[in-house]
């Protein structure tokens, strides 16, 4: 029996048990779907956070002591970066700025009889503005009490915050301090590395006064500043050399924070291209993760699969009797129900892909990321729903090729 012959047969078969035969599909539809979705979505994603971090500068070096096992990126990190490291840090070879950066714990923050409930402002230096794009006003100065607020923080009030604005900071230990607004940064410019691809409102004002954080330096005499993260800019044709340098000198005792650093953590020196490449590798893992799960609704379709052509073989036992009756051979029988389970997972797959692209589309829509498609998952999709069929064909297939003839003319 040709290859034509036996697609012939199959789909009159199919076509003979529609009903049975389209919520059989169905099941394959849903999983390859569910896959699909999921996969476009982990795709949409990965390349939406990528692109904004690749969107920043990459001759940044960020600074954070966190646990050995997070890969230098796992939370706010440990305070261990003192004034005395700052300075040692300005006078590497490739360092052109050094930023601090720490947390002020406050509880609200006021204008013109508007309070806002506020958690945290962060203190900084003027430095780290000077990339930034300023809708308006101009950067703080250090020791003065004034602040930056960037446009999602500005639009907290009625009417929006503005240069020459005075804002009232509740701290956590409910003393209350006045600042003046000094600038209005644009979008994400003046923000910092780990938090510039967040539009959280953000209030920023100088280290000194407003950063109260402090520890004996064991290299320096007296109390000193201890920061969290800190974030060094070097010259962009030598970033590769001045993160390694970075690193030797938090690895020897001449640096504060490789003396303040707790057990169980390290000090790591990070760039952008460090981060997309964790980032990626976490975005990866849990879309194979989700998406593994969505297998689960793939395997349920084989078993339906399976279910319909064992129902069909016992159907058409009579069938399979005339067939080999009249010279086919058990090898085309086999052919014949292999050929209907693959059809089936086929046809799945073939519904199952644009559905999911569909289902992709929603995800993102919904999530606000563009959309970027995974045709990789897309072909193993197909691939998988037509492997379905054949591996969950293969048993009815040798059941119907296994029947005897003459025990198959007799049955009713």
């Amino acid at each position: 029996m040709d290859l034509s012959e036996t697609l012939r047969i199959s789909v009159r078969s199919l076509r003979s048990h529609r009903l049975r035969a389209a919520l059989t599909v169905i099941g394959i539809v849903i999983g390859i779907a569910a896959v699909v979705t999921f996969a476009t979505f982990g795709a949409s994603l990965k390349a939406d956070v990528v692109s904004e971090i690749e969107g920043s500068s990459a001759n940044e070096v960020y600074l954070v002591a966190t646990e050995a096992d997070e890969g230098g990126f796992g939370g706010a990190g440990q305070p261990v970066f003192t004034e005395y490291d700052l300075s040692q840090l300005r006078d590497i070879a490739g360092v052109q700025r050094v930023v601090p950066r720490g947390i002020v714990p406050v509880s609200a923050v006021s204008h013109d009889n508007e309070t806002i409930a506020q958690r945290q402002v962060t203190a900084t230096n003027a430095t780290a503005f000077d990339t930034a794009t300023f809708e308006s006003g101009r950067p703080f100065e250090n020791g003065a009490s004034e602040a930056v607020v960037n446009r999602p923080a500005a639009q907290l009030f009625p009417g929006n915050l503005s240069t020459g604005d005075t804002l009232s900071i509740t701290r956590s230990s409910g003393d209350r301090v006045n600042v003046t607004v000094v600038g209005v940064v644009n979008g994400t410019g003046g923000q910092l590395p780990f938090s510039s691809f967040t539009e959280q409102p953000r209030v920023f004002v100088p280290a000194d006064p407003f950063y109260q954080s402090v520890v004996e330096s064991p290299n320096a005499v007296g109390n000193q500043r201890v920061y969290s993260q800190v974030t060094v800019v070097t010259d962009p044709a030598d970033t590769t050399a001045t993160q390694e340098r970075v690193r030797e000198y938090f690895a020897s005792p001449r640096s504060d924070a490789a003396q303040l650093v707790p057990d169980g953590f390290e000090v790591s020196a990070q760039t952008n291209a460090d981060l997309v490449d964790s980032i990626e590798r976490i975005v990866t893992r849990l879309t194979r993760f989700v998406t593994g799960i969505a297998v689960i609704a793939l395997i349920v379709g084989a078993v339906g699969i399976a279910n319909i052509m064992l129902v069909s073989v016992t159907e058409r036992t009579r069938e399979i009797g005339i067939m080999k009756a009249v010279g086919a051979r058990s090898r085309d029988v086999m052919e014949l129900f292999l050929a209907e389970a693959v059809l089936l997972g086929a046809l799945g797959a073939v519904i199952g892909v644009p559905l999911g692209i569909a289902g992709g589309w929603v995800a993102t829509r919904y999530a606000e990321i563009p959309l970027e498609l995974a045709p990789g998952w897309f072909a193993a999709a197909v691939a998988v729903g037509v492997l379905t069929g054949v591996v969950a064909g293969l048993y009815p297939a040798w059941r119907a090729a296994r029947v005897d003839p003459i025990d198959a003319l007799r049955y009713e």
